[in-house]
């Protein structure tokens, strides 16, 4: 009997210590008279909200802190998946890239954000761009505390221009909801969801910049062009960041005429049916003030879009059947069912977020092929809500609640549509990233539904509890999940248990464990990844690199040999068959298949390097010479070819020109201490002691602990006549290496010299 009441009592204290007057919130009632009124407060959905209410300022704070607390876990972890290619690897964010051509990214100011945070932090440094990317995810749950507020309370102003809060509890709760929502881990921990958090930050701006376009007037009706153009261009500001964010306009469209201009669907209905010709026409429609809005709102998204087409001078990029089965599909009801099953598991990952993957590609999500698939049961179940939630919102008698549900229902599914497969096909099946902004209008209406529950209710303190076990748990899953991203290694392994078909995931994985030097462990993922997707060439290739390394050199020519076959203009796999084929003393077909590799990548600096060496095999060497130098010039900093060069000039005597190729390569790698140890032998055979003695000593400090450095060092001494320096070198070396013949050659040599010169002596 006593344990129960204590926890009654708990929440009550929750509750109590978080309480302040709602009257602080509620602006000075006495001036509302004087206030721009710009739409009514029909119900009183925010005092029926469970949930307490603080000042503005501590209400911000509270839900920033929330969002903080929630992936902060992930500020200090690496670059993952995605974050290689589109960052590390990404040559828009070095210096030598001009400024002026990021315009054809993509995401151009998403890339210029990464450039900064590289500029300041000196180099591809992971916290910086993590620190960003959680206070980016902390402003926008700030940010979303007033777009809450506009959407729930709508717009009232005081005299002084000053915007009430009027549903501050609603506002807070759905700001929550959203700060500590465990979908929006990709964005925050993963460093390419930038571009998500950009997108939604100016999104929001150009919401609430369209919201300030109504802020001064006095007449109903009248609205401030500044502002709406403002609002046009921070949507095109969000559009640059990603894509989405260009459909705040239809948000902006849907307020305006819901709010601003106060349609009424229901009402406009019974007029058509009882062809009442005198009734007055809906206040919409009263000026053409709304007309005017939409027309720039449509013109400013047609103009955007436009011109980014024109500087893209592209469509949308193309993308593969595993990317995006269903729609590959030949039939129109097989990509219907299936486009309307992702969109179900889009709403599954809002409602229960514990079931998240980093790729949902590949098999993870198989098509639905017919009528009788069991998952069908999951569309029924999406259209029964959402056509519910439509009615509600366009036939409800109680205004208040028309205008929330549509909001919503807008926020929810506006920024999900270009995700949607209906205008264009997308990269992806599912992708947590796409529903950040989506996620927004989720937490409104669920919001809108504890509110729903409270009003029907008498025990508000089991609703109470239910939002705070909910936000709890959202809490601890933000954390998991966020520690899940701070490593490939993990993140790869979660995956696992969430999407076992998915060949990617099982790709990755494999890669992973390479990486790290377990071969025999990465074998049995690449080859699981193979068995998924008898097509999955990436696979096939890693697979065959390993296989080549450990000299099962057969396999591996069978798989690089199907892995070209499947992708003819697959360029690495060519490489690849050609490294094999040499191996196997196959050089013509090995020659072909580089060539082959060269066709399709033209810039090809690897290749070139490894047609060199198999001219080299085949004494073929101004053709040898011909290829690593392609390999320079492609790749300046290409060591190994440089390397090659010297070495191949050094062994067929030409003496001069390879000192010349070292000198050469030394330039442009002055700390390579490969180049450093090659050269230095050049010149001891051309008997420039000095100079050579002082590049092998340079070499050796780099890496003092390398056998071959201080044995040909040595040799170096023995020929100048420093006997006692060759003979202290010469033993090093020894120590390092025991087994190299030569070495042991050359000391036996110096200790018989030094031994006939002692007997000389005596």
């Amino acid at each position: 009997m006593y344990k129960p009441a204590k926890a009654l009592m708990s929440i009550d204290v929750v509750l109590l210590i978080l309480q302040v007057s709602s009257q602080q919130n509620a602006g000075p009632r006495g001036q509302q008279g004087a206030a721009v009124r710009m739409a009514e407060w029909d119900a009183s959905l925010d005092h029926i909200i469970p949930s307490s209410v603080l000042p503005p300022f501590w209400a911000k704070f509270l839900v920033g802190f929330a969002s903080l607390v929630c992936f902060a876990r992930s500020y200090d972890g690496d670059f993952v998946f995605d974050d290689s290619e589109a960052i590390v690897n990404n040559k828009d964010l070095r210096a030598e890239t001009p400024l002026g051509d990021l315009h054809k990214s993509y995401r151009p100011l998403t890339v210029l954000t990464f450039r900064m945070n590289y500029y300041l932090s000196g180099g591809f440094h992971p916290k910086s761009f993590h620190v960003v990317n959680i206070a980016l995810h902390g402003g926008i749950c700030v940010l979303l505390v007033d777009v809450f507020s506009v959407l729930f309370g709508g717009l009232q102003y005081t005299s002084k221009g000053r915007r009430l809060n009027l549903a501050p509890r609603s506002s807070l709760l759905a700001a929550l909801l959203f700060a500590v929502h465990p979908v929006h881990t990709e964005c925050v921990a993963g460093v390419v969801g930038r571009a998500d958090l950009l997108g939604a930050l100016f999104f929001l701006l150009s919401f609430l910049g369209y919201c300030k376009a109504f802020r001064e007037t006095t007449k109903e009706g009248t609205h401030s062009t500044f502002w709406v153009l403002l609002s046009i261009l921070l949507g095109a500001v969000a559009m640059l960041c990603k894509e989405q964010g260009i459909t705040v306009l239809g948000l902006n469209a849907i307020f305006d005429i819901w709010v601003i201009g106060k349609l009424n669907v229901l009402e406009i209905v019974r007029k058509v049916l009882r062809k009442d010709r005198l009734v007055e026409s809906p206040g919409m429609l009263r000026t053409g003030g709304l007309l005017f809005r939409m027309t720039l709102l449509a013109l400013g998204g047609a103009g955007v879009l436009y011109v980014r087409w024109k500087i893209m001078g592209t469509g949308p990029p193309a993308f593969t059947e595993v990317d995006n089965p269903a729609s590959f599909a030949d039939s129109v009801l097989v990509r219907a069912m299936n486009y309307n099953y992702y969109y179900s598991l889009n709403a599954w990952l809002l409602l229960c977020p514990w079931w998240l993957c980093f790729d949902w590609s590949m098999g993870c999500i198989p098509l639905i092929k017919s009528v009788g698939d069991w998952r069908v049961i999951a569309l029924a179940a999406l259209w029964f809500c959402l056509i519910g939630l439509i009615r509600q919102a366009l036939c409800s008698e109680d205004s208040h609640k028309r205008r929330i549900l549509t909001l919503g229902l807008g926020l929810l599914i506006i920024p999900f549509l270009p995700a949607s497969n209906l205008f264009f096909r997308v990269g992806f099946v599912v992708a947590e990233r796409v529903l950040y902004l989506p996620s927004a209008g989720y937490c409104m209406l669920l919001t809108f539904g504890f509110a729903a529950l409270s009003k029907h209710t008498k025990k508000k303190k089991l609703i109470a509890a239910l939002i705070l076990g909910i936000l709890f748990l959202n809490m601890l899953r933000c954390v998991v999940r966020s520690s899940e991203w701070r490593s490939e290694d993990q993140l790869f392994q979660s995956a696992l248990s969430v999407c076992p078909l998915n060949a990617k995931v099982h790709y990755n994985v494999g890669k992973n464990l390479a990486d790290k030097g377990n071969q025999t462990a990465a074998i049995r993922y690449y080859r699981e990844a193979v068995r998924l997707n008898p097509k999955y060439v990436h696979a096939m290739n890693n697979l065959g690199n390993i296989l080549k390394e450990r000299n099962e050199l057969q396999e591996a020519e069978e798989l690089l040999s199907l892995a070209v076959q499947i992708q003819p203009d697959f360029a690495a796999a060519w490489m690849n068959l050609g490294i094999v084929q040499n191996s196997l003393k196959r050089f013509q077909a090995a020659e072909q298949s580089y060539r082959t590799a060269i066709k399709h990548r033209r810039k090809y600096p690897d290749c070139y390097y490894n047609l060199g060496r198999l001219y080299a095999d085949l004494n073929r060497h101004v053709d040898a010479l011909n290829a690593w130098r392609n390999a320079t010039v492609l790749k300046p900093e290409h060591s190994l070819a440089w390397n090659n060069m010297i070495i191949l000039l050094d062994n067929t005597g030409n003496l001069a020109q390879a000192e010349a190729v070292g000198r050469e390569a030394l330039e442009l790698i002055p700390n390579d201490h490969s180049l450093m140890f090659s050269l230095a032998n050049v010149l001891g055979k051309s008997q420039k002691y000095k100079e050579s003695e002082a590049l092998f000593l340079k070499a050796i400090k780099a890496h003092p602990n390398t056998a071959s450095y201080h044995g040909n060092l040595a040799v170096l001494y023995h020929r100048w006549g420093h006997l006692d320096l060759a003979k202290k070198h010469y033993e090093i070396s020894l120590r390092l290496d025991p087994t190299a013949s030569g070495t042991k050659e050359n000391y036996g040599l110096l200790r018989r010299k030094l031994e006939q010169m002692q007997k000389k002596n005596v």
